[in-house]
């Protein structure tokens, strides 16, 4: 009986005993039902992820309570991600405002910002940097925050995921130093150019997006489905990237799953998968200077798309 829960601690257990007991699948921020409710509950009333433990003894209001209940059936019946009912998600250690306008934020990326995109960008000199299709605005904003002296673009296609990122942008009071451009990749970048440009696209085989779980319908498609082998929009990226970095630029974007597909068409491109603390996610580094070097064979296989 739900009459008998009364702490934090309880409703978290509660919430994990029920999404695990509904065969929930967890891939929005979380892998594990109690990390999802914990994400739930804490989140349902305005406490962040990081709460002390002696926090969960804490008992809630009836209010508190009978929404955070709600909430848990509505995840259930609905399978709709948790970051969109309660309407945040945390990414680099930061808050984001998160809704059906754009991906929930959940990029292996932001390990590579909070560690300073080390070694990567070890020696080099940062002053603009992009991140192109760019969501919820995480991953720019995030960049911004962590490199206080960054000028920060971010472009996307999309009207309703750009107007959800100058929301996190005014959130976080970055105006003056993170941008917002609505661009299909580089169209609207013309002349622009960066040091570092980091991009999380659609990555998603047309098989794999068939098969995807419930919680990914709540999700726009635009940001996830690129084509039979999911590299659609990553090869135009590698094609129209080197107009965009400066000399001694470097590119990095997450291809997921789709890693296998692009060693197999590019096998001469020095693609650096890179190492997280998870294992690798299918994200590379590489250098202008090799993109140029391949642009003859990146731009045939973009071609025969």
């Amino acid at each position: 009986m739900t009459s008998e829960l009364a702490t934090i601690v309880d409703l978290i257990r509660y919430a994990a005993s029920r999404f695990n007991a509904a065969g929930l699948t967890f891939g929005h921020s979380h892998d594990n039902a109690i990390d999802e409710a914990t994400h739930l509950v804490l989140s349902s009333v305005h406490l962040p992820p990081d709460l002390p433990p002696a926090y969960g003894a804490a008992r809630l209001t009836a209010d508190e309570k009978a929404r955070i209940l709600r909430l848990i059936e509505r995840r259930v019946e609905t399978r709709e991600p948790v970051a969109y009912l309660v309407g945040e998600a945390w990414f680099a250690g930061m808050p984001f405002k998160s809704d059906k306008r754009a991906l929930v934020p959940r990029s292996p990326i932001a390990e590579l910002i909070e560690d300073g995109f080390s070694p990567w960008l070890d020696g080099r000199e940062v002053e603009r940097a992009l991140d192109l299709c760019t969501g919820s605005g995480c991953i720019g904003i995030a960049m911004a925050a962590h490199n206080p002296h960054w000028q920060v673009d971010i472009a996307d296609i999309s009207k309703d995921a750009l107007a959800l990122a100058r929301e996190n942008i005014a959130w976080h009071q970055l105006d003056d130093r993170v941008h917002a451009t609505r661009s299909d990749l580089f169209d609207g970048l013309r002349g622009k150019r960066y040091d570092l440009i980091v991009s999380n696209p659609p990555y998603v085989t047309d098989a794999e997006y068939a098969a995807l779980p419930g919680e990914y319908a709540h999700e726009p498609k635009l940001g996830l489905a690129a084509g039979t082998d999911g590299l659609d929009i990553a090869l135009r990226i590698l094609c129209e990237a080197p107009e965009h970095l400066n000399e001694d630029g470097l590119l990095i974007v997450e291809v997921g799953e789709s890693e296998r597909a692009l060693n197999a068409l590019l096998p001469d491109v020095p693609f650096v998968w890179i190492e997280f603390k998870v294992g690798p996610m299918g994200v590379f580094a590489l250098e202008r200077g090799d993109l140029m070097k391949h642009a003859d064979a990146i731009r045939a296989a973009a071609e025969a798309r």
